[in-house]
């Protein structure tokens, strides 16, 4: 792989991780909630889950996925429900102060923050078509495959680690201002709704032509 295209794959992958979405809300959500620490599980199942996407673009399957609308629409309206699921539970989570947040049952475990994480990534299909037109112009033909994907998937996923973690600390940054319950509701109802309306949003999203 050339430097050139290399370097060029790193500012697409930097665009593409600060670009707002269903990951980014979830990490300010984690580190507004439970602190950078904490949310650096949700930041580790998102990449997990877009290893998955890179890697179901890579090895062509996403194609075929495009290519079946019945899959297709199994994967978006999967996605879509699970973001509304995860916009509804954030609306409805109890308002405790965040001077109480370092109490265990105040949070998740470690295992469904990542699991979280993962399936916010796994189940968006916007992802699996952004790889799946993008990845192509990255690739040589006339070098081997797996290497060339082993680079970009490790460049992608160093990229999102680091602005992930960027979106959780700014947030975990205004903990402060958090402080009483009703502040607390209102975070709450704020990430929640938004990821409700990423969810429904997906419902609109259309498989590439074929």
């Amino acid at each position: 792989m050339l430097l050139s295209t290399w370097i060029t794959f790193v500012i697409a992958g930097a665009i593409i991780a600060v670009s707002p979405g269903s990951g980014a809300v979830l990490s300010m959500a984690h580190g507004l909630a439970y602190g950078v620490r904490k949310a650096s599980a949700t930041v580790l199942g998102l990449q997990l889950g877009l290893l998955l996407v890179f890697t179901i673009a890579g090895a062509g399957v996403g194609s075929l996925l495009l290519a079946s609308e019945v899959a297709f629409n199994i994967v978006k309206t999967v996605g879509a429900l699970y973001l509304i699921y995860l916009g509804v539970n954030q609306w409805r989570a109890k308002a405790a102060a965040t001077a109480d947040s370092d109490a265990p049952e105040a949070h998740p475990s470690l295992r469904r923050r990542v699991a979280t994480g993962f399936l916010t990534n796994a189940t968006n299909p916007k992802g699996i078509i952004f790889m799946v037109a993008v990845l192509p112009q990255f690739i040589s033909r006339g070098a081997p495959l797996l290497p060339q994907l082993l680079i970009l998937g490790a460049t992608m996923v160093t990229i999102d680690t680091i602005v992930m973690h960027g979106y959780a600390f700014l947030a975990s940054s205004m903990q402060r201002y958090f402080r009483d319950a009703g502040a607390v509701k209102k975070q709450n109802r704020f990430f929640g709704g938004i990821l409700v309306l990423m969810g429904s949003a997906l419902f609109f999203v259309k498989r590439g032509a074929n």
